[in-house]
């Protein structure tokens, strides 16, 4: 096992240490996630990183090799974290559950000691994944049903590649080219050859791009994609298409004037014959691009360092917050950062056609006003009860509530430009 025990931050050791000594540790608390706002242009923010989180939260645990570390601490609470065991409760959205401003999206209970020390553990995933989710998905409804490749490995941490292929995938994207992803989350993988493997293909009489076509397809067949920009297009194409045949899976275009190119290889292509053979496009492409690109005759978008990065918005925004200590509720009253004490419940309000209405949050054991007409649904569900973690879900599920997600939202809900939260959140 390899722990996860020391992806914390200084203080909150140092705060269960003060707090040991005072006898505070022992009180019991709930801790919120939320978000007070999303980044800006974004109308809806997606829950990602929840297989993640408690995937992380099995293996904290401070064996010898976490508390040689800690020299700043004492030895009873270096004793303390040598027997830690998380052993509260825990309730959230379920992944791929859309959330807005506000949105309770994890409550986590138990004593102060053992809820403190996961604010960092809890924020570092989900405001990673949340922020990628909100990128693909966005890129996804752009997309208008078409196919999209997350390809942005180079451009992330390597870690935070797998992590950001996996929220892709549940986003609604078809493949992925990061192999460790395909391995530890079951996604497709997807990938053929660069420029490099065209330039490899040069002899002292110049470049032999058929060379590097036929090669190709001996390994991968007529099926697999060439990519036909290394040197001039029309003539890549057309030698694409005399090297494979018009039964050619696919071409790729990197660079230039997209939507131009695409035109024009889709005439060149017809002309040629090759009436099903696929346009590929990649290159720099975020969900603005890919928008523009909605009427040009594209079939597959190749999306790398936007969806990585999470397009402009690479946290979520995200905080962990102490909202109740022994019952009573108490809040955060700094300016521009206030929070709502007491623990919540959140349920969603819609009308009989699934469109969503409201996100209401009151609080936690209080009956709901009344709702007529609208249909209602809870919001979260548990997740470790006594420590043991009693929720499961796999990327398919999540991929799965992703795509109700965006079904339910208002139609303005889906589009690019700036404005209001789709949904607004209702404090009762």
């Amino acid at each position: 096992m390899t722990s996860t025990a020391l992806f914390t931050d200084q203080y909150e050791l140092t705060m269960l240490s003060a707090a040991l000594r005072d006898g505070s540790a022992h009180r019991a608390c709930t801790f919120e996630v939320f978000a007070r706002r999303l980044p800006d242009g974004r109308r809806y923010g997606v829950v990602a990183g929840t297989g993640r989180f408690l995937d992380a939260l099995r293996d904290f645990r401070f064996g010898e090799d976490e508390l040689a570390s800690l020299s700043f601490l004492e030895a009873d609470t270096l004793d303390w974290l040598r027997n830690y065991r998380f052993g509260g409760d825990i309730d959230g959205y379920r992944e791929g559950e859309l959330f807005f401003p506000g949105s309770p999206i994890l409550s986590v209970r138990g004593t102060f000691a053992e809820c403190v020390i996961l604010e960092t553990l809890a924020l570092s995933i989900y405001n990673h994944d949340s922020a990628i989710a909100a990128a693909a998905t966005r890129m996804v409804s752009a997309s208008d049903g078409r196919p999209l490749i997350e390809m942005g490995s180079r451009r992330a941490h390597e870690e935070a590649a797998v992590a950001s292929s996996r929220v892709a995938y549940i986003c609604g994207f078809a493949a992925t080219s990061n192999l460790e992803a395909v391995r530890r989350h079951g996604i497709p993988g997807a990938g053929t050859s660069a420029h490099a493997f065209t330039l490899l293909h040069t002899g002292v009489d110049g470049p032999d791009e058929a060379a590097a076509f036929r090669s190709q397809i001996a390994a991968l067949g007529v099926g697999t994609t060439l990519l036909v920009d290394t040197y001039d297009i029309t003539a890549g194409v057309a030698t694409a298409i005399e090297v494979a045949g018009p039964e050619l899976g696919g071409v790729r275009i990197d660079s230039g004037d997209l939507g131009v190119l695409a035109r024009q290889v889709r005439r060149q292509l017809d002309d040629l014959g090759a009436t099903r053979t696929r346009i590929v496009v990649s290159g720099d492409l975020d969900e603005y691009a890919i928008a523009s690109l909605r009427a040009e005759p594209v079939d597959t978008y190749g999306v790398g360092t936007s969806v990585v990065t999470g397009s402009g918005a690479p946290t979520a925004g995200m905080v962990y917050k102490l909202v109740e200590v022994d019952g009573i509720p108490v809040a955060k009253r700094s300016s521009h950062k206030e929070s709502r004490g007491g623990r919540k419940r959140a349920v969603r309000l819609a009308r009989s056609t699934g469109t969503v209405v409201e996100e209401l949050v009151t609080k936690a054991g209080a009956p709901l006003p009344a709702t007529d007409p609208y249909t209602v649904r809870e919001l979260s569900v548990p997740m470790v009860r006594g420590g043991e973690i009693v929720h499961t879900a796999t990327v398919e599920d999540a991929r799965t509530l992703v795509a109700e997600g965006l079904r339910s939202l208002p139609w303005e809900g889906l589009g690019l430009s700036q404005g209001d939260p789709a949904v607004p959140t209702v404090f009762s």
